[in-house]
Protein backbone atom coordinates (compact mmCIF):
# COMPACT_ATOMS: atom_id res chain seq x y z
CA UNK A 1 0.00 0.00 0.00
CA UNK A 2 2.72 2.41 0.80
CA UNK A 3 4.66 1.71 -2.48
CA UNK A 4 1.40 2.17 -4.60
CA UNK A 5 0.59 5.65 -2.85
CA UNK A 6 4.14 6.73 -2.89
CA UNK A 7 4.83 5.87 -6.78
CA UNK A 8 1.66 6.87 -7.79
CA UNK A 9 1.24 10.20 -5.92
CA UNK A 10 4.33 11.56 -5.94
CA UNK A 11 4.66 11.09 -9.37
CA UNK A 12 1.36 13.20 -9.75
CA UNK A 13 3.54 15.67 -8.53
CA UNK A 14 5.78 15.39 -12.08
CA UNK A 15 2.83 17.31 -13.60
CA UNK A 16 1.65 21.22 -13.45
CA UNK A 17 -0.57 21.92 -10.44
CA UNK A 18 -4.14 21.40 -11.48
CA UNK A 19 -6.80 23.69 -11.80
CA UNK A 20 -9.75 24.28 -9.74
CA UNK A 21 -11.64 20.77 -8.17
CA UNK A 22 -15.58 20.80 -8.17
CA UNK A 23 -14.93 21.05 -4.20
CA UNK A 24 -17.19 24.16 -3.69
CA UNK A 25 -20.60 22.91 -3.57
CA UNK A 26 -22.82 22.74 -1.08
CA UNK A 27 -22.33 19.87 1.29
CA UNK A 28 -24.55 16.99 0.73
CA UNK A 29 -25.71 16.62 3.88
CA UNK A 30 -26.62 20.09 5.10
CA UNK A 31 -30.17 20.34 6.48
CA UNK A 32 -30.74 23.58 4.68
CA UNK A 33 -29.03 23.06 1.33
CA UNK A 34 -30.77 23.52 -1.54
CA UNK A 35 -31.44 19.95 -2.78
CA UNK A 36 -29.53 20.98 -6.32
CA UNK A 37 -27.04 23.48 -7.27
CA UNK A 38 -29.43 25.29 -9.67
CA UNK A 39 -32.89 26.21 -8.21
CA UNK A 40 -35.19 28.46 -9.85
CA UNK A 41 -34.19 30.90 -6.71
CA UNK A 42 -30.91 30.72 -8.10
CA UNK A 43 -31.60 31.51 -11.70
CA UNK A 44 -30.17 35.02 -11.97
CA UNK A 45 -31.19 36.43 -15.35
CA UNK A 46 -28.77 39.28 -16.97
CA UNK A 47 -30.36 41.60 -19.04
CA UNK A 48 -29.61 41.75 -22.90
CA UNK A 49 -32.10 43.61 -24.67
CA UNK A 50 -35.58 42.80 -23.57
CA UNK A 51 -34.40 38.82 -23.72
CA UNK A 52 -34.40 37.19 -20.18
CA UNK A 53 -30.89 35.41 -20.06
CA UNK A 54 -30.12 33.26 -17.07
CA UNK A 55 -27.07 31.59 -14.87
CA UNK A 56 -26.20 28.31 -15.76
CA UNK A 57 -24.73 25.71 -13.10
CA UNK A 58 -24.84 27.95 -10.06
CA UNK A 59 -21.93 27.15 -8.26
CA UNK A 60 -22.83 27.04 -4.25
CA UNK A 61 -20.36 27.63 -1.86
CA UNK A 62 -19.53 26.31 1.78
CA UNK A 63 -17.69 27.71 4.66
CA UNK A 64 -16.95 26.30 7.40
CA UNK A 65 -16.12 28.50 10.48
CA UNK A 66 -15.63 28.48 14.23
CA UNK A 67 -16.48 31.60 16.74
CA UNK A 68 -14.30 32.39 19.72
CA UNK A 69 -14.94 35.42 22.45
CA UNK A 70 -12.20 37.91 23.13
CA UNK A 71 -10.87 35.40 26.36
CA UNK A 72 -10.79 32.19 23.37
CA UNK A 73 -13.64 30.63 24.18
CA UNK A 74 -16.35 29.07 21.66
CA UNK A 75 -19.54 30.81 21.19
CA UNK A 76 -21.96 28.31 20.37
CA UNK A 77 -25.70 28.51 19.45
CA UNK A 78 -25.36 32.16 16.89
CA UNK A 79 -28.02 32.96 14.56
CA UNK A 80 -27.63 33.65 10.93
CA UNK A 81 -28.53 37.22 11.10
CA UNK A 82 -25.54 37.53 13.58
CA UNK A 83 -22.55 37.27 10.45
CA UNK A 84 -22.00 39.31 7.31
CA UNK A 85 -20.31 37.37 4.30
CA UNK A 86 -17.62 39.33 2.15
CA UNK A 87 -16.33 38.46 -1.05
CA UNK A 88 -13.59 40.57 -2.39
CA UNK A 89 -14.87 43.55 0.01
CA UNK A 90 -18.87 42.66 -1.87
CA UNK A 91 -21.50 41.44 0.52
CA UNK A 92 -22.50 38.27 -0.47
CA UNK A 93 -26.28 36.71 0.59
CA UNK A 94 -25.78 33.74 2.99
CA UNK A 95 -28.52 30.88 1.61
CA UNK A 96 -27.91 28.40 3.92
CA UNK A 97 -26.64 28.15 7.60
CA UNK A 98 -26.09 25.90 10.31
CA UNK A 99 -24.75 26.28 13.92
CA UNK A 100 -24.97 21.76 14.32
CA UNK A 101 -22.31 20.63 11.90
CA UNK A 102 -23.46 17.03 11.59
CA UNK A 103 -21.78 16.56 8.43
CA UNK A 104 -19.12 13.54 8.45
CA UNK A 105 -15.44 14.14 9.27
CA UNK A 106 -12.23 13.16 7.43
CA UNK A 107 -9.44 13.51 9.23
CA UNK A 108 -5.27 13.42 8.40
CA UNK A 109 -2.88 12.65 10.91
CA UNK A 110 0.84 13.94 9.20
CA UNK A 111 3.74 13.17 11.11
CA UNK A 112 7.18 14.92 10.57
CA UNK A 113 9.49 12.03 11.26
CA UNK A 114 12.32 13.60 10.03
CA UNK A 115 15.58 13.53 12.39
CA UNK A 116 14.20 16.79 13.99
CA UNK A 117 11.10 14.88 15.56
CA UNK A 118 13.38 11.99 17.21
CA UNK A 119 12.85 13.28 20.57
CA UNK A 120 9.00 14.11 20.31
CA UNK A 121 7.94 11.23 17.69
CA UNK A 122 7.10 8.39 20.36
CA UNK A 123 4.60 11.05 22.57
CA UNK A 124 2.74 12.09 18.68
CA UNK A 125 2.05 8.47 18.51
CA UNK A 126 0.08 8.22 21.69
CA UNK A 127 -1.32 11.55 21.67
CA UNK A 128 -2.48 11.39 18.25
CA UNK A 129 -3.78 7.72 18.16
CA UNK A 130 -5.79 9.06 21.58
CA UNK A 131 -7.27 12.40 19.44
CA UNK A 132 -8.81 10.08 16.41
CA UNK A 133 -10.40 7.89 19.23
CA UNK A 134 -12.33 10.70 20.76
CA UNK A 135 -13.42 12.55 17.75
CA UNK A 136 -14.07 9.93 15.24
CA UNK A 137 -17.67 8.98 14.81
CA UNK A 138 -19.06 5.94 13.07
CA UNK A 139 -19.86 7.67 9.91
CA UNK A 140 -16.38 9.53 10.15
CA UNK A 141 -12.80 8.70 8.68
CA UNK A 142 -9.19 9.30 8.90
CA UNK A 143 -5.89 8.27 7.62
CA UNK A 144 -2.22 9.04 8.55
CA UNK A 145 1.04 10.20 6.95
CA UNK A 146 4.42 10.49 7.37
CA UNK A 147 6.86 13.01 6.03
CA UNK A 148 10.61 12.86 5.71
CA UNK A 149 12.91 12.56 2.62
CA UNK A 150 9.59 10.76 1.12
CA UNK A 151 6.22 10.76 1.55
CA UNK A 152 4.16 7.98 2.54
CA UNK A 153 0.95 6.64 3.41
CA UNK A 154 1.09 4.71 6.73
CA UNK A 155 -2.50 4.55 7.00
CA UNK A 156 -5.60 4.31 4.25
CA UNK A 157 -9.17 6.21 4.93
CA UNK A 158 -10.75 3.80 7.72
CA UNK A 159 -12.74 4.12 10.50
CA UNK A 160 -10.65 1.22 12.68
CA UNK A 161 -9.22 2.96 15.46
CA UNK A 162 -7.00 -0.48 15.75
CA UNK A 163 -5.98 0.50 12.05
CA UNK A 164 -5.15 4.04 12.62
CA UNK A 165 -3.27 3.12 15.93
CA UNK A 166 -0.76 0.73 13.87
CA UNK A 167 -0.19 3.12 10.98
CA UNK A 168 0.82 5.36 13.61
CA UNK A 169 3.11 3.03 14.89
CA UNK A 170 4.49 2.49 11.65
CA UNK A 171 6.02 5.83 11.21
CA UNK A 172 9.95 5.93 11.70
CA UNK A 173 12.69 8.39 11.88
CA UNK A 174 13.71 8.39 8.63
CA UNK A 175 16.53 9.52 6.50
CA UNK A 176 16.82 6.92 4.63
CA UNK A 177 14.31 4.94 2.24
CA UNK A 178 15.24 1.50 0.83
CA UNK A 179 14.71 1.26 -2.87
CA UNK A 180 13.19 4.49 -3.52
CA UNK A 181 14.57 8.06 -4.26
CA UNK A 182 12.63 11.37 -2.44
CA UNK A 183 10.55 11.85 -5.23
CA UNK A 184 9.12 8.59 -6.11
CA UNK A 185 11.13 6.89 -9.39
CA UNK A 186 12.77 3.47 -8.29
CA UNK A 187 16.85 3.24 -8.10
CA UNK A 188 19.47 1.89 -5.90
CA UNK A 189 18.78 2.60 -2.28
CA UNK A 190 19.83 6.22 -1.47
CA UNK A 191 22.36 7.32 1.30
CA UNK A 192 21.25 10.01 4.23
CA UNK A 193 23.42 12.36 2.47
CA UNK A 194 22.16 12.11 -0.71
CA UNK A 195 18.51 12.41 0.79
CA UNK A 196 18.69 14.52 3.50
CA UNK A 197 15.44 16.60 3.12
CA UNK A 198 11.81 17.12 5.26
CA UNK A 199 9.16 17.10 2.98
CA UNK A 200 6.65 19.07 4.19
CA UNK A 201 4.78 21.13 1.51
CA UNK A 202 4.54 18.24 -0.54
CA UNK A 203 2.80 15.64 2.24
CA UNK A 204 0.19 19.10 3.00
CA UNK A 205 -0.83 18.96 -0.90
CA UNK A 206 -0.74 15.09 -1.56
CA UNK A 207 -3.02 15.05 1.44
CA UNK A 208 -5.73 17.77 0.52
CA UNK A 209 -5.35 16.77 -3.49
CA UNK A 210 -4.76 13.47 -3.40
CA UNK A 211 -6.79 12.34 -0.24
CA UNK A 212 -9.09 14.82 0.89
CA UNK A 213 -10.02 16.50 -2.43
CA UNK A 214 -12.49 13.10 -3.23
CA UNK A 215 -14.13 13.55 0.11
CA UNK A 216 -17.22 15.59 0.33
CA UNK A 217 -18.48 16.76 3.93
CA UNK A 218 -16.36 18.20 6.71
CA UNK A 219 -12.55 18.02 5.66
CA UNK A 220 -9.29 18.87 8.35
CA UNK A 221 -5.54 18.00 8.55
CA UNK A 222 -3.45 18.15 11.66
CA UNK A 223 0.26 18.57 10.69
CA UNK A 224 2.81 17.40 13.40
CA UNK A 225 5.95 19.32 12.88
CA UNK A 226 8.75 22.21 13.74
CA UNK A 227 7.75 23.47 10.54
CA UNK A 228 10.89 23.59 8.59
CA UNK A 229 10.77 22.24 5.18
CA UNK A 230 13.51 21.01 3.08
CA UNK A 231 13.79 19.47 -0.51
CA UNK A 232 9.99 19.47 -1.39
CA UNK A 233 8.99 19.79 -4.86
CA UNK A 234 6.45 22.35 -4.31
CA UNK A 235 5.93 25.09 -2.31
CA UNK A 236 4.16 26.79 0.68
CA UNK A 237 1.91 28.11 -1.81
CA UNK A 238 1.20 24.96 -3.65
CA UNK A 239 -0.02 23.48 -0.39
CA UNK A 240 -2.23 26.08 0.90
CA UNK A 241 -3.70 26.48 -2.79
CA UNK A 242 -4.36 22.47 -3.08
CA UNK A 243 -6.15 22.49 0.94
CA UNK A 244 -8.25 25.43 -0.33
CA UNK A 245 -9.51 23.83 -3.48
CA UNK A 246 -10.25 20.44 -1.34
CA UNK A 247 -11.84 22.74 1.08
CA UNK A 248 -9.55 21.50 3.77
CA UNK A 249 -9.16 23.19 7.27
CA UNK A 250 -5.33 22.44 8.62
CA UNK A 251 -3.89 22.55 12.03
CA UNK A 252 -0.91 22.70 12.65
CA UNK A 253 1.30 21.26 15.91
CA UNK A 254 4.17 23.30 16.45
CA UNK A 255 6.89 21.35 17.88
CA UNK A 256 9.77 23.34 19.05
CA UNK A 257 13.16 21.77 19.97
CA UNK A 258 16.15 23.95 21.16
CA UNK A 259 18.46 21.76 19.01
CA UNK A 260 16.46 22.56 15.90
CA UNK A 261 15.01 25.62 13.88
CA UNK A 262 11.11 25.51 13.91
CA UNK A 263 9.20 28.07 10.81
CA UNK A 264 6.44 30.17 13.06
CA UNK A 265 5.72 31.82 9.77
CA UNK A 266 5.21 29.39 7.12
CA UNK A 267 3.23 27.24 9.73
CA UNK A 268 0.54 30.10 10.73
CA UNK A 269 0.00 31.06 7.12
CA UNK A 270 -0.74 27.58 6.27
CA UNK A 271 -3.43 27.50 9.31
CA UNK A 272 -4.44 30.84 9.04
CA UNK A 273 -5.03 30.78 5.03
CA UNK A 274 -7.66 27.64 5.41
CA UNK A 275 -9.37 28.50 8.58
CA UNK A 276 -7.35 26.34 11.08
CA UNK A 277 -5.01 27.13 13.73
CA UNK A 278 -1.41 26.78 14.59
CA UNK A 279 -0.34 25.87 18.10
CA UNK A 280 3.18 26.13 19.94
CA UNK A 281 3.94 23.13 21.54
CA UNK A 282 7.59 23.09 23.58
CA UNK A 283 6.78 19.96 25.71
CA UNK A 284 5.65 17.32 24.53
CA UNK A 285 3.04 17.00 28.20
CA UNK A 286 1.41 20.16 26.36
CA UNK A 287 0.35 17.86 23.35
CA UNK A 288 -2.73 16.33 24.64
CA UNK A 289 -4.06 19.70 25.56
CA UNK A 290 -3.29 20.91 21.87
CA UNK A 291 -4.72 18.01 20.53
CA UNK A 292 -8.27 18.41 22.89
CA UNK A 293 -8.42 22.37 21.68
CA UNK A 294 -8.62 20.69 18.09
CA UNK A 295 -11.39 18.23 18.80
CA UNK A 296 -13.43 20.93 20.65
CA UNK A 297 -13.12 23.40 17.31
CA UNK A 298 -14.28 20.43 15.09
CA UNK A 299 -17.26 20.05 17.18
CA UNK A 300 -18.24 23.35 17.58
CA UNK A 301 -18.09 24.62 13.78
CA UNK A 302 -20.69 26.58 12.08
CA UNK A 303 -21.45 26.12 8.28
CA UNK A 304 -23.20 28.38 5.96
CA UNK A 305 -23.50 28.71 2.05
CA UNK A 306 -23.62 30.97 -0.38
CA UNK A 307 -23.69 31.80 -4.70
CA UNK A 308 -21.45 34.48 -5.46
CA UNK A 309 -22.34 37.90 -6.79
CA UNK A 310 -19.72 37.29 -9.56
CA UNK A 311 -21.06 35.45 -12.28
CA UNK A 312 -17.49 34.30 -14.46
CA UNK A 313 -16.39 31.27 -13.26
CA UNK A 314 -12.37 31.71 -14.28
CA UNK A 315 -10.91 29.57 -11.42
CA UNK A 316 -9.06 32.61 -9.97
CA UNK A 317 -8.60 32.95 -6.04
CA UNK A 318 -11.47 35.03 -4.26
CA UNK A 319 -10.77 36.17 -0.92
CA UNK A 320 -13.81 35.44 1.73
CA UNK A 321 -14.49 37.54 4.82
CA UNK A 322 -16.96 36.18 7.53
CA UNK A 323 -17.52 38.82 9.87
CA UNK A 324 -19.33 38.76 13.83
CA UNK A 325 -21.93 41.53 14.11
CA UNK A 326 -20.98 41.17 18.15
CA UNK A 327 -17.13 41.88 17.56
CA UNK A 328 -16.40 37.71 18.02
CA UNK A 329 -13.43 36.47 16.84
CA UNK A 330 -14.29 34.16 13.03
CA UNK A 331 -11.90 31.53 12.05
CA UNK A 332 -12.30 30.52 8.71
CA UNK A 333 -10.75 30.24 5.45
CA UNK A 334 -9.55 33.18 3.78
CA UNK A 335 -11.19 32.70 0.27
CA UNK A 336 -11.62 29.66 -2.45
CA UNK A 337 -11.10 29.19 -6.22
CA UNK A 338 -14.10 28.63 -8.25
CA UNK A 339 -14.87 26.43 -11.48
CA UNK A 340 -12.47 27.50 -14.61
CA UNK A 341 -15.94 27.35 -16.99
CA UNK A 342 -13.22 29.57 -19.63
CA UNK A 343 -10.63 26.72 -19.21
CA UNK A 344 -13.25 23.92 -19.26
CA UNK A 345 -14.93 25.16 -22.70
CA UNK A 346 -11.81 25.74 -24.79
Amino acid sequence: MRTFFFVFALAFLLLPVAGSHAQDTAPQSTPQQPSKDQSPSDQEPVNQGKIPVFRKNVTVVSVLFTVKDKHGTLVPNLEKDRFDLLEEGKPQTIKYFSALTDQPLTIGILLDSSKSMERTLPEEKIVASGFLQKILTDKDLAFVISFDISVDLLQDLTNSSRLLREGLNKARINTNTAGMSPMGAPGPVPTARQNQGTLLFDGVYLAADEVLSRQSGRKAIVVLTDGDDVGSKLRLKDAIEAAQKADVIAYVLLITDPMYPSNYGDMSKLAEQTGGRLITVNRPDKMDKAFAEIAAELRSQYTLGFSSTNPVNDGKFRRLEVKSKDGYKVQARKGYYPPNDIAASK
